[in-house]
């Protein structure tokens, strides 16, 4: 469940900031609002993904059994 979320919002984050950027009118000056709101989104857009890659790394551990050790004895 937690994957799934946190893939859904770096997804929806990807997509608003490539809509954005494509198809929204921009004036020549950016204003200051946007550049705050860039400011912030490029590090939760880094966090998200990272929070993310972490979650499958952790998860793909998880799927395989350790190996057992061999004693000398048997």
């Amino acid at each position: 469940m937690v994957g799934i979320t946190l893939s859904l919002s770096f997804a929806g984050t990807i997509f608003v900031l490539l809509y954005g950027l494509l198809f929204v009118t921009q004036p020549l000056e950016v204003s200051p609002n946007d550049t705050e709101a860039w400011k912030i989104l490029s590090p939760l857009t880094l966090t998200l993904g990272g929070a993310l890659g972490g979650l499958l790394a952790a998860n793909g551990l998880k799927g395989h059994p350790e190996e057992k050790k061999k004693t000398d004895g048997e």
